[in-house]
């Protein structure tokens, strides 16, 4: 089994020290809905984690929030209300959305706000050893103290120079060192500390949490490729200045990045698809298809075609699971050379796009066979085996709005309530909210039924 690391930029065998595998993935920012191009890099992950699994690996799997940052306050301070309120509603609603996506929850999801004390340990960790010094607005990350500095990137310090600066009142040595700790300003909000009330900065955030639930040395870390740098290039560096121990990650696996036309998908371009928006039109076995059938470290142009195409793509594997055989005859599938070439796809660098190919070369001689006469079952076992490495629930649509319906049911009882009590306004939200969901209502005199608009 193979993999590419970041750091070195080639692949290499994956050597964990133990059968437990340990897994930090960088997690989201709650500030908003949360767009396709995280569910690219979830999807992802969930992949390896699963294949991991299923390769006979314990994984242990950790992915943070960071509920406190600069655009979290600043979208609160603009809908005034208070900055915790609007991340857990965006962590609440993050969650929802991996839910349908089909992506396993992680065994711990520390949350930036809740490890203050341990991010208070690490900071002054480095500035006992001399990694970090205090300033009057915080603390700072000393990066000429680190010789191997760039090293993730594959910068020198001179060259990071040249497009840096000092901004007014940050009292730093150098344009490149980082704040570990933010004094606090008025309205922000803010925890003691032995330098002054204030809050953590983005990067010893993920320090702290995948030391304490993780230890000195993880395995694998994992995220987009916009956070090598800065922010796993810092962390990288206060870790491993922290604890002294070098790695602190063998593996650094990166996902490309999901694209709209020419740019970045982000929050901050405004250019984004939310999952919610995508989940209205497709499902999440088209989703997963469309991000898997691209190498995982490859850029991804988002187009409604592309998706289009993966839904029939998830469609033709669930004819093929689903459709009744039309005889008893054994079936001669060969279970075992369809494992292998799927594991030969995955131990290659997590080479999705090649073990999807498995797949329906796989929903083909199922449709063969059961044409020809014969029993299917060993296929169809077979076929829900390898889809559920990768994530894959092959069910229909129409079973998830079965599963849905009791919801459905309760949302048109409560807008009954709202019509009733002349609630109007928020009655029609009930309804735009479902019309989102490709849910279509009809008022008629025997009541409301509803039905899937697509």
């Amino acid at each position: 089994m193979k993999v590419t690391s970041t750091l070195f930029g080639q692949k290499e065998e994956f050597l964990p020290p133990g059968s437990e595998v340990k897994m930090y993935v960088c997690g989201v920012t709650p500030y908003d809905e949360s767009h396709i191009g995280h569910a690219m890099s979830y999807i992802i992950f969930d992949a390896i984690r699963r294949y991991l699994t299923y390769r006979g690996y314990r994984v242990r799997y950790v992915q943070n929030v960071t509920d406190i940052d600069d655009k979290i306050i600043d979208r609160a301070a603009r809908l005034k209300i208070p900055a915790s309120e609007l991340a857990k509603k965006y962590t609440d609603s993050f969650f929802a959305d991996m839910e349908k996506l089909n992506i396993l929850k992680a065994d711990v999801y520390p949350r930036a706000t809740e490890e203050i004390p341990k991010i208070i340990e690490v900071i002054k960790g480095l500035v006992d050893k001399g990694f970090a010094y205090p300033a009057s607005s915080g603390v700072y990350f000393r990066v000429r103290s680190d010789p191997d500095y760039g090293k993730l990137s594959h910068r020198t310090l001179d060259s990071m120079v040249a497009g840096a600066r000092i901004e007014p009142g940050e009292e730093k040595e150098h344009p490149m060192d980082f704040a570990l700790w933010k004094a606090a300003k008025p309205g922000e909000p803010s925890w003691p500390s032995p330098w002054g009330t204030g809050r953590p900065g983005w990067h010893i955030e993920c320090s702290a949490m995948s030391l304490r639930y993780l230890g000195e040395t993880i395995d694998i870390h994992g995220g987009g490729q916009d956070l090598i740098f800065p922010h796993h290039e810092n962390e990288m560096a206060q870790s491993e200045g922290f604890t002294g121990k070098k790695p602190f990650v063998r593996y650094w696996l990166h996902n490309g990045l999901l694209q709209l036309g020419e740019q970045k998908m982000s929050k901050s371009l405004g250019n984004l698809i939310t999952i919610k928006d995508a989940l209205a039109k497709f499902s999440a076995d088209a989703l997963r298809i469309f991000i898997l059938s691209s190498h995982y470290r490859s850029p991804l142009t988002y187009s409604e075609e592309a998706l289009e195409a993966a839904e029939r793509g998830a469609e033709r594997l669930r004819t093929a699971l689903h459709s009744e055989d039309t005889g008893d005859k054994a079936s001669n599938i060969n279970a075992e050379t369809y494992r292998q070439r799927f594991t030969e796809a995955m131990d290659d660098d997590f080479n999705s796009s090649q073990a999807l190919a498995v797949l329906f070369d796989l929903a083909r001689d199922i449709n063969r066979l059961r044409d020809e006469g014969n029993s299917t079952e060993t296929g169809k076992q077979l076929l829900v085996e390898l889809a559920g490495v990768l994530g894959l629930t092959l069910k229909s649509r129409e079973d998830t709005f079965t599963d849905a319906a009791p919801f459905i049911e309760l949302l048109i009882y409560i807008r009954k309530q709202l019509r009733e009590a002349k609630q109007y306004q928020l009655a029609d939200m009930v309804r735009n909210k479902l019309a989102e969901l490709d849910i279509a209502l009809e008022d008629t005199p025997k009541g409301t039924s509803w039905k899937r608009k697509r």
